[in-house]
């Protein structure tokens, strides 16, 4: 990854439905600095996966921490090429950097894995993965949603658990509450910002552990920006 152009194709692998959402943005530096974000939060989403052994994930996770505190200090950012266009995000859109931190130690603590069955560990989880991630990209989009976009997040971190076969009946009846009380932030979303939350239209097939095929991801996500609606 050692251009825009790698980083957006390394999302388009690992992060596909908010890397065919992000092409609605009309923007192409606007677009790559979204990509950057994405780019981030797979990092940190995947490390847990790449090593078995706890320790190792934790000093990778505390490297990618030590990175955004470079950043904010204004020091050089570590030669990583998602952090290197974080940087440029962050002087670019005055992203704060104490949400990338929370980014990261919202990872840390969900090392020992997350309570399904306790609410509170949830939100705490959601807070600092899926729902800063769409705050900032709404931000960046033009939207002032102020935490407003949260229980959306809620609803897609929830799908992607049933996506991938690790939530049950109680949960999923959860994400769907969640995502009927997401409505009113949703409609108040402005055309331009719409792109920051496209993707959570595939939450629906989610929730009943479907997948849909390319063709299907493609015109929902369509119909979403057109109806301003997931």
């Amino acid at each position: 990854m050692d251009s825009p152009e790698d980083l957006d194709a390394a999302v388009e692998r690992g992060d596909p439905d908010r890397w065919l959402a992000s092409r609605f943005i009309a923007d192409p530096g606007l677009r790559a600095d979204v990509i950057a974000l994405y780019a981030f939060d797979n990092e940190l989403r995947r490390i847990p996966q790449l090593v078995t052994e706890p320790l190792m994930a934790e000093i990778r996770l505390t490297w990618w921490r030590e990175g955004i505190e470079a950043i904010a200090a204004g020091r050089a950012a570590p030669g990583h090429p998602v952090l290197v266009a974080l940087a440029g995000v962050v002087a670019r859109r005055g992203v704060a950097t104490a949400i990338l931190e929370e980014m990261v130690e919202a990872r840390l603590a969900a090392l020992d894995g997350v309570r399904l069955d306790d609410s509170a560990a949830v939100e705490r989880h959601v807070a600092g993965t899926a729902g800063a991630v769409v705050d900032l990209t709404a931000a960046m989009l033009g939207a002032d949603v102020g935490g407003s976009l949260q229980p959306l997040a809620k609803a897609w971190w929830i799908a992607e658990q049933a996506r991938d076969g690790a939530a049950d009946a109680e949960l999923v009846a959860l994400g769907w509450a969640a995502l009927d009380a997401a409505r009113p932030a949703v409609n108040a979303l402005p055309p331009t910002a719409f792109p920051a939350v496209a993707y959570m239209a595939l939450a629906r097939p989610y929730f009943t552990s479907r997948k849909p095929g390319p063709l299907e991801t493609r015109l929902r996500l369509l119909g979403a920006v057109l109806s301003g609606r997931v």
